[in-house]
């Protein structure tokens, strides 16, 4: 099976992530793709914790995870490639050379220098110019909280107004 979602959001891995995405995917495993995350066993023990057992994690850097893309497409089922932001996604996207078709924006939240896109989406013009070069490399970016919300397309994304 294919990984089912390439997913950015801040919050890593988290309910709305394991829940709300992993049980109407019926996600198998996580990628969580972070340069931090994959040297911190300390963190990795965190994260672990908020995965069901029957969930595999793997936890990698941008580089480790690059060649590892095509074993994680041959597993029995779905998995979902988190990251944590629009620079992470966008090294991803462009050493992966067209195997990153599609990006979803799942969370990036509030912090000085973002405006305001939609309730959870906050960018800095130079993550918009991120969003605005994965969709240059022909990859589908849209912003969607959970699955059953419409897919907001990039255009529209960057159009959007959000008030903090």
């Amino acid at each position: 099976m294919p990984i089912a979602l390439f997913r950015i959001d801040d919050r890593l891995i988290h309910g709305q992530v394991v829940v709300g995405w992993g049980q109407p995917l019926e996600l198998g495993f996580i990628v969580l793709v972070d340069d931090d995350v994959a040297n911190s066993e300390w963190e990795q023990e965190l994260y672990r914790l908020g995965v069901p057992p029957e969930m595999s994690v793997h936890f990698l850097t941008v580089d480790d995870a690059v060649p590892r893309l095509a074993e994680f497409e041959r597993l029995p089922s779905p998995g979902i490639l988190l990251v944590g932001d629009i620079g992470t996604m966008q090294r991803l996207v462009t050493a992966t050379h067209g195997q990153v078709r599609s990006v979803n924006v799942g969370g990036v939240h509030h912090a000085p220098g973002r405006t305001g896109r939609l309730r959870y989406v906050f960018l800095t013009p130079a993550e918009e110019d991120g969003l605005k070069n994965m969709a240059a490399q022909g990859v589908d970016v849209t912003a969607q909280d959970v699955p059953g919300a419409r897919p907001v397309p990039l255009a529209e994304l960057l159009t959007s107004s959000s008030a903090a």
